[in-house]
């Protein structure tokens, strides 16, 4: 399950950006997962919470944003997302399609944070 060691890098480097805001609660991390990333979203979902137990991002959620697999057709210039994964096929004319533009990412696109309480 390598969703695991996703999860923890993940948890490593928003950690690694709280450092920079201190007294900062991470309310949510927002994670880009392309199709082809080979990832379960809901394995992923459950091994973030088990990785989150005991850092600053307890308690946080992490919103996953799947990204569809996107081609460029060489032979019509169509770019445009494919209907699934199974066939690699120009949604314009059909023919094989080489050059996949989206669709393999796996990073982070947004940590929010509350702020910590300023006392008087």
């Amino acid at each position: 399950m390598h969703e695991l060691s996703i999860a923890s890098s993940i948890v490593d480097s928003v950690t690694e950006s709280l450092a920079a805001y201190p007294g900062a609660r991470v309310v949510e991390v927002r994670l880009r997962l392309g199709a082809l990333a080979a990832v379960i979203e809901d394995s992923l979902q459950f091994c973030y919470g088990i990785a989150t137990e005991g850092t600053p991002l307890a308690g946080s959620r992490l919103r996953v944003h799947v990204q569809p697999v996107v081609v460029h057709c060489a032979r019509c210039g169509h770019l445009g997302a494919l209907p699934g994964v199974q066939s690699f096929r120009c949604p314009s004319c059909g023919e094989p399609a080489h050059d996949v533009r989206q669709g393999r990412e796996l990073e982070i696109e947004a940590i929010e944070l509350e702020e910590p309480e300023i006392q008087a």
